[in-house]
């Protein structure tokens, strides 16, 4: 069926579109059950191209095992008997079905639960066959249709299949993995076919409403789940990372898109700022969520894209989503913390995100409001740093077609000529007594003002307009923050060290796959987790840190130069404009910055 073009902001290139539903189709191997409700047309792709690249979905559990699940404990009572049930344990739908695959059809007896579980006996044998459970939480989709026989006497069957994708064990070590298990139901009782697809509906859309995700709960905080059926738009820088962010949309985010039933708009970025221009003029109501396909850069691009829009107040609001497709990918990294996941890497991550979207559960999340000395006004959802971390990132760029191994090869080449930076450094500590315990200073330095010095002399700062928001009304008022040309407030904490080989505030609890920097961090947990490495340390205890950080450990082992503080809002004044600065890994030129929490700005796409 040829899907519906949508108009594509900004003309058409680089967009491809996917909408509508598709009409009865032929059954497919179970093996690959496509069941989607529309298919993309690719306006920068052909469609012969795109079939042409390889699939990459997760591993698959084999036909042969219907499950791989842990029998039920005790079966399935027989004829007559009884037994104590739970809530949980209520059967909402029975009935029995063949299950297909390549082997001849086997019949199952299913039992759907409030539970949300969806039980599994296999009828016809002696003994009873073997009873598993599939648990919905792990569902992303399910989808009935008509089925096309051969002919000249087609059958009245009708189909629903199910798309899992829970965690199984890997080979040998290997950590726990999303799999992807599809099972395709015939249903054939009536001789109807327009009864046996009914049927086949009903218990499509009772699986679909038991597996959606259960909001959490928690004071302060709304949860939010994305509306059925949704609409994304997918951004997609195709050179982040080790450019194959295409390849990978096509190969393992698509199909779970379609198997979800979640429309898309795919957008591919030309240029820089490409994102940021069209999601600032975009009409956005058409789409339920904006989803990025790349690194942490697009996203802040998309981002700033927004706040500078007339209507920033509701679009910024507008769900996010990242999905894994540069190097560092810190936000996908800490989302996959947040939920609970082990470490995961590459396509297991993206699989782990892609899963992420295709439940549709959004969480409030904060934005950083970061302020420059000549006017400047940006927001940040991951990281601000200027030294050493901020080096190795910017440095490491020409090595992006290694991956992740960058940021290895860049630390090594600025070990090698380790810099010292000097500066001034305040902060407005997050209110809590360890938070207050574990700052540097004394009592008499956090009522010091000072006055901000170049190479020794005095530095005079001339008083700078507040940036202007595009639109009449105002941006988020940074009220803990004063103009440059004033000292910080008395309340404040003065570091009184003004040597660093680095400064680094983080939001997220992962500055990228295998760097567990803040790893206490939370979406909206209202901090900045600041890091203050002052100079004398050696390269050796430097190396030591990092090293650590793969595993979030570094604050155990007590390094004397490592000062680490939660906080609300900080300035750093540079004695000189050496080096780069970093936002959210973007180069920003060296002076002096401050910035301030906004709680919960924006939402973002979450596991929990």
């Amino acid at each position: 069926m040829e899907a519906e073009r949508l108009p594509c902001p900004r003309g058409a290139a680089g967009c491809q579109q996917r909408a509508g539903r598709a009409g009865s189709r032929a059954i497919e191997p179970v093996s690959e059950p496509r069941c989607s409700r529309g298919r993309g047309q690719s306006l920068r792709v052909t469609a012969p191209a795109a079939a042409a690249l390889p699939r990459s979905l997760p591993h698959q559990v084999p036909p042969e095992q219907p499950l791989n699940e842990p029998a039920m404990e005790g079966g399935q009572p027989g004829p007559g008997a009884s037994s104590p049930q739970s809530d949980s344990d209520e059967v909402l739908l029975h009935g029995v079905f063949a299950l297909l695959d390549p082997a001849p059809k086997t019949s199952y007896a299913l039992s759907l639960t409030r539970g949300r579980e969806l039980r599994m006996q296999r009828v016809g044998s002696a003994p009873a066959g073997r009873s598993a459970a599939l648990k919905l939480a792990d569902c992303i989709g399910c989808s009935a249709f008509a089925g096309r026989e051969p002919e000249p006497e087609p059958e009245p069957a009708a189909y629903f299949s199910v798309f899992c994708y829970p965690f199984r064990k890997g080979w040998w070590d290997a950590a726990p993995a999303r799999q992807r298990l599809a099972r395709t139901f015939r249903v054939c009782g009536a001789q109807e076919p327009g009864d046996n697809l009914k049927l086949a509906e009903t218990w499509a859309g009772k699986i679909r409403e038991l597996a959606a995700p259960r909001i959490p709960r928690q004071e302060g905080v709304t949860w939010g789940l994305l509306s059925r059926p949704c609409h994304v738009l997918v951004l997609l820088n195709p050179q982040s990372g080790t450019g194959h962010a295409l390849q990978l949309f096509h190969s393992l985010v698509q199909p779970m898109l379609d198997e979800a039933d979640v429309a898309f708009t795919l957008f591919v970025t030309e240029r820089p700022n490409h994102a940021r221009e069209l999601v600032r003029a975009a009409d956005l109501s058409q789409w339920d969520a904006v989803a990025v396909l790349a690194g942490d850069g697009l996203l802040y691009e998309v981002v700033n894209g927004l706040m500078e829009r007339q209507d920033w107040q509701a679009a910024i609001k507008k769900p996010l989503c990242t999905l894994p497709g540069g190097s560092g990918n810190a936000l996908a990294a800490s989302i996959n913390h947040y939920a609970g996941n082990t470490r995961a890497f590459k396509e297991e991550l993206l699989t782990n995100c892609t899963y992420f979207l295709c439940k549709g559960l959004h969480a409030p999340m904060d934005l950083v409001s970061l302020s420059t000395a000549s006017g400047k006004r940006l927001y940040s959802f991951l990281s601000f740093g200027w030294g050493f971390i901020s080096d190795v990132d910017i440095a490491s760029e020409k090595y992006r077609q290694l991956g992740n191994a960058r940021f290895t090869v860049g630390t090594i080449q600025q070990l090698a000529g380790l810099k010292v930076y000097k500066g001034r450094l305040s902060y407005l500590p997050v209110e809590t007594s360890s938070s207050v315990s574990s700052a540097p200073g004394s009592p008499s330095e956090q009522n010091s003002h000072h006055v901000p010095c170049s190479n020794g002399r005095p530095l005079h700062i001339l008083p700078q307009p507040a940036p202007r928001p595009p639109h009449e009304g105002s941006w988020p008022e940074d009220s803990l923050l004063v103009p440059f040309d004033q000292p910080v407030p008395k309340h404040w904490t003065v570091v009184p060290e003004e040597e660093f080989i680095s400064i680094f505030a983080i939001y997220q609890s992962h500055l990228g796959a295998d760097f567990a920097m803040a790893p206490t961090a939370k979406l909206h947990d209202g901090a900045m987790h600041l890091f203050c490495l002052k100079a004398g340390v050696s390269r050796l205890g430097l190396l030591r840190l990092f090293l650590a950080m793969e595993k979030g450990t570094h604050l155990d082992l007590n390094c004397p130069h490592l000062h680490y503080v939660p906080v609300r809002a900080f300035r750093l004044e540079p004695f000189a404009s050496t080096g780069l600065m970093t936002v959210d890994g973007e180069p920003l030129a060296c002076e002096p910055v401050q910035g301030q929490v906004h709680d919960q700005l924006c939402r973002i796409i979450s596991g929990s």
